[in-house]
């Protein structure tokens, strides 16, 4: 009988050791500026995943809508959220605790420095082009695949 993927098998629990999971591209599609990123963990049964995201200086999320709300706890750097303090949004430093509501729409993601920061996601992320149409809506199943796919090479 074939094994299901790590992150498929049911669980009572699970516990990740960081710093045995290489780093690896975050999506060029989906960002700029070289992000990279670990998956801790996807949960099919609620729809949510957890990462942890490095992002140099000057990198950036392409423009997405929390489909479900997020947590993210920023560990390093600076982060401007929603376009940041000065359009409206948050501009989180370290260390900081954010919460992101369903449908926050985040037309910029933006780090000014480099950051690092551990989020856990509720359900879908909405990527969307300049007119708020979809690219890409990103759930816990793409998100497993995109890493598998990463760490796969």
């Amino acid at each position: 009988m074939k094994s299901m993927p790590q992150h498929l098998e049911p669980v009572n629990g699970r516990y990740v050791q960081m710093d045995d999971v290489e780093w690896a591209d975050f999506p060029e599609a989906l960002s700029e500026g070289g992000i990279t990123w670990k998956l801790l963990n996807v949960s099919p049964e609620m729809g949510a995943w957890t990462a942890y995201y490095k992002c140099p200086k000057g990198s950036s999320f392409a423009p997405h809508v929390h489909i479900g709300p997020g947590e993210y706890f920023l560990t390093k750097g600076r982060m401007h959220v929603r376009g940041g303090t000065g359009e409206g949004g948050e501009t989180a430093v370290a260390p900081g605790y954010g919460y992101e509501a369903c449908n926050a729409k985040h037309v910029q993601t933006y780090f000014e420095e480099d950051s690092e920061f551990y989020m856990t996601f509720l359900g879908p992320l909405n990527f969307i082009d300049e007119d708020g149409k979809t690219v890409a809506l990103v759930t816990w199943k793409d998100v497993q695949d995109a890493w598998e796919a990463a760490t796969s090479r």
